[in-house]
């Protein structure tokens, strides 16, 4: 005979815990909740979500793209590709003193080209973009800069706190070319676009 004694009341109740369906409710909706608590929170302080309106950034980004920010302790840096916030734009008057310009009163998406203190120069007959005497490798732009807006004189340098910012389509950009974009200040920049998440046949790191 076996010395050992099974209490089948204790396994029965440990069964019956497991398999509880009103447990195992509770503990979806614990998660489901969670989830959607670390979402918001996901794209309050760390990422937000913006969508592409518009052909200036063809070929890199297409009108109607939906895309992921990245804006939690962002510093632009030239190349980045980032929407900004076009409520005003900057430039300088005759006496070199930075004015302000009826803005585009929208968030636009641009490439960051230049940063406080850099110098930038267009030769508008060869298409080419040079920032502090070096011009710019740009294979990401779909056209030479050929358009000059006639927001400024260049070569102009970029005023500290603010930055200077161009669309991959340089035929068909608003930009800080034009006055009503011109340098734009850090904080009206929202974050840099890191992910395109729709359409799906295009899904991926954006740079």
């Amino acid at each position: 005979m076996s010395n050992y004694e099974v209490n089948y009341e204790a396994l029965d109740a440990d069964e019956a815990k497991k398999t509880n369906p009103y447990e195992e409710f509770l503990e979806w909706v614990e998660t489901i909740v969670f989830a959607f608590f670390a979402v918001i929170l996901l794209f309050t302080f760390i990422v937000r979500e913006a969508f592409v309106d518009g052909d200036s950034m063809n070929d890199t980004l297409s009108d109607g793209d939906k895309l992921i920010v990245s804006h939690l302790f962002y510093e632009p840096k030239a190349e980045d590709i980032v929407i900004i916030n076009c409520r005003n734009g900057y430039t300088y008057n005759e006496n070199h003193e930075l004015i302000k310009n009826k803005g585009l009163e929208k968030a636009i998406v641009k490439r960051v080209i230049a940063t406080g203190g850099q110098t930038v120069d267009i030769n508008f007959e060869l298409g080419t973009v040079t920032v502090d005497g070096k011009i710019l490798d740009e294979p990401y732009i779909k056209d030479l800069t050929k358009v000059d807006e006639h927001g400024h004189e260049f070569p102009v340098t970029v005023p500290q706190g603010y930055v200077f910012v161009m669309g991959d389509n340089r035929m068909n950009s608003t930009d800080s070319r034009s006055p009503s974009v011109g340098f734009v200040p850090e904080e009206e920049v929202l974050g840099k676009v890191v992910f395109r998440f729709m359409p799906l046949e295009s899904f991926g790191k954006v740079e």
